[in-house]
């Protein structure tokens, strides 16, 4: 059963002890992402990310590396577009260690401008790299014409020409408004003593002090029929279909999850058995829920031979209006509940997977989730319920995404 409680500084904290395990998992959430970024700062929050392993006023990148080595466990961050998380997970016996290291680097990093500027090379070919992935390169640009206009729009790495003109004042800056104690969250799950985790989290965070501004969430609609192509030399042609989804913590996830289930998300799936089984026309084909704070959307994916595009595009509309139409078999929605219910189960086997959807239900709803909460609603989900889920997503006009050889030819594609 997890706590949570707020320190003196009101950092809030969730924690669960389990005391079968040696290891600890440690995670620090700050509120902020791509999402709360003004078009002028985008890319920054992930910047500000690479420069914490940088450096700080008590360690040089060498040494931190180093201590992180030593620890043998795990320790690494990401920037998503409604937080950033560094987190670590080592044996019980190293726990001040990881939380005196990540309490440095995510309160305290130096911003050295000779490491600012080499890492300034690596976030630019970050950037190049995701470029160069055209499966995340479609799922990018079908976001931002989704959201096109507004901060959910932009993406989480930002631009070259952006990240090339941050100085280290733009970094601080940024940094001294969104990394405050009220915007940070702490998660901690795994092996400890609670009465020894409580003054260690008091020592590492709980005498930081910084006021700074309130996260701007807006509400994020996805824009419908949206078209955007990009001509790219390489084998495979990727089509992305978007939908409108749901933001993080609508009470209707569990519908939207268990039509992914159905449409695209399961070897069993519809577009899976007659997309790859039946026409072997493609090797990926999948559905997933994008959720995050204030909207969300729904998505459809296929990487296939340019030649079969059009064919695979309209057996992916025919599926989806197959599906809006006439809903769900009974057989389909009990064996999605159930993989869902069974894929929740085993997500709760994992420390990092338990103090994750914690920290970041009390970072943005408030509140961390009982996990029979969480088993209540999947289990009292319906047919009907999922079914009406399908009609409200589906019956919206796609938005489409195309990367790869020809992917200008369907610009006259409505889809």
């Amino acid at each position: 059963m997890q706590k949570t409680w707020t320190l003196s500084n009101g950092v809030r904290v969730v924690a669960e002890s389990m005391p079968e395990m040696r290891s600890v998992s440690v995670n620090v959430w700050m509120h902020t992402g791509s999402m709360m970024e003004t078009e002028a700062e985008n890319g920054i929050s992930h910047f500000l990310e690479h420069m914490a392993f940088k450096g700080t006023a008590r360690r040089t990148n060498r040494e931190l590396a180093r201590e992180m080595d030593a620890m043998g466990g795990n320790f690494n961050a990401y920037t998503a577009r409604d937080c950033t998380c560094y987190y670590a997970r080592v044996i019980d016996e190293d726990l001040e260690k990881a939380m005196d290291v990540l309490s440095d680097i995510s309160i305290r990093a130096a911003m050295d401008p000779e490491e600012m500027e080499k890492e300034r090379g690596v976030v630019l070919e970050e950037i190049a790299m995701d470029e160069d992935s055209p499966e995340d390169l479609v799922g990018d640009i079908l976001h931002q014409s989704q959201f096109e206009g507004t901060s959910a729009g932009r993406p989480i790495l930002g631009t070259s020409a952006h990240v090339s003109a941050y100085t280290r004042q733009d970094l601080l800056g940024y940094r001294d408004s969104h990394y405050t104690p009220q915007s940070c969250v702490v998660g901690v799950c795994g092996h400890y003593d609670e009465e020894r985790l409580r003054a260690l989290l008091e020592t590492y965070f709980g005498s930081w002090q910084r006021e700074g501004v309130t996260p701007h969430i807006g509400l994020w609609e996805a824009q419908n029929g949206k078209l955007i192509t990009r001509e790219k030399d390489v084998e495979q042609l990727h089509l992305s279909l978007g939908y409108p989804g749901l933001a993080y913590g609508d009470g209707d996830i569990y519908a939207l999850a268990t039509l992914s289930s159905v449409l695209g998300g399961s070897m069993s799936s519809r577009l899976f058995q007659r997309v790859r089984e039946e026409l072997g026309m493609a090797y990926t084909v999948y559905s997933y829920a994008d959720s995050f704070e204030g909207g969300g959307a729904f998505a459809v994916y296929a990487a296939v031979s340019p030649k079969n595009g059009r064919q695979v595009l309209d057996e992916i509309l025919s599926q989806v209006e197959l599906m809006r139409r006439d809903g769900l078999q009974e057989r389909e929605f009990l064996e999605a509940k159930n993989q869902l219910r069974i894929s929740y189960l085993l997500g709760l086997e994992s420390p990092s997977g338990r103090i994750s959807a914690w920290g970041r239900q009390l970072m943005m709803l408030g509140r961390a989730i009982d996990n029979e909460e969480t088993l209540a609603h999947i289990d009292s989900l319906t047919l009907e319920q999922v079914n009406a889920m399908a009609r409200r997503v589906l019956s919206a006009q796609p938005s489409l995404a195309v990367v790869g050889r020809g992917a200008d030819s369907y610009r006259e594609v409505r889809a």
